[in-house]
């Protein structure tokens, strides 16, 4: 008899112990955990445009119809006054994602700042007036047109290097340009993307080109310039490049030249 509850005993505790091991605890098991947003700003996102346009052609950054080319692909962003930076922020890269609309897909998108949201910032710090190309790009799967009927979506962003493979810096001479007033566009800046000093060499030397607005520079020291012409990139972050006569004798204002070089491509 006491051999008989021992061994029922033994077989109790045998149970226990495999109804223990295979008890589901939903707080460790199932535990959703919230997204590591510790190096990412918080800022809201709307969209202007077409729904699967980009955005506007040119903007205030002076890209024209390069907006919806390659390599932007129409994956760009109007800016709030502290993303534009008065146009200091043209050419920037960031990427944007958002986690708390059921319709948002939580994978980033990479997007360059090509105009500005004047009108934006009064409701965050930072505030992305996308395109409607990439503000699709935000949604889930078959979840695009619940995104855009938000209008309005609360994101997280980080600014990022720009990658354009296998693309030089690229020159566009603004059509105002002749042999006394010369202006440039500066377009695929790898690595910051942004611009702090613009310099060009003529042929008396080195000169301090001036931001006229945008993403355009100019020089109008109302001297001669004779080609050809060199210029020296720095960026915000100090790093400098030099593009060796880049425009030749005989080039003409409207159109673009490419350069040899680019910073080194971020991986």
């Amino acid at each position: 008899m006491a051999l008989t509850l021992q061994r029922a005993s033994s077989q109790l505790l045998i149970l226990v112990i495999i109804l223990s091991i295979f008890q589901v605890t939903p707080s460790f098991s199932f535990e959703h955990k919230k997204p590591n947003h510790k190096h990412w700003k918080h800022a809201v996102a709307t969209y202007y445009g077409p729904k699967n346009g980009c955005g506007s052609e040119g903007g205030a950054c002076g890209y024209k119809s390069a907006v919806k080319e390659a390599p932007f692909y129409s994956l760009v962003s109007a800016g709030s006054p502290l993303l534009y930076q008065q146009g200091k922020g043209c050419g920037s890269c960031y990427e944007v994602k958002c986690t708390q609309d059921p319709a948002c897909s939580g994978d980033p998108v990479r997007v360059v700042i090509t105009d500005e949201c004047a009108g934006c910032g009064s409701d965050s710090k930072y505030h992305f007036d996308l395109s409607g190309t990439s503000f699709a790009s935000l949604a889930a799967v078959g979840q695009k047109q619940k995104l855009f009927k938000s209008g309005k979506i609360s994101i997280v962003f980080r600014k990022v290097k720009c990658q354009y493979p296998k693309r030089t810096i690229a020159f566009e001479v603004d059509s105002g340009s002749n042999h006394y007033y010369f202006a440039t566009l500066v377009k695929f800046v790898n690595g910051d993307g942004d611009i702090e000093k613009l310099e060009m060499k003529t042929d008396s030397g080195w000169h301090s080109m001036q931001r006229s607005w945008g993403a355009l520079w100019k020089l109008d020291k109302g001297i001669q310039l004779k080609p050809p012409f060199s210029f020296k990139l720095t960026t915000k972050a100090g790093k400098t490049i030099s593009a060796k006569n880049v425009i030749p004798a005989g080039w003409n204002a409207g159109k673009t030249y490419q350069s040899s070089v680019n910073f080194h491509h971020p991986k």
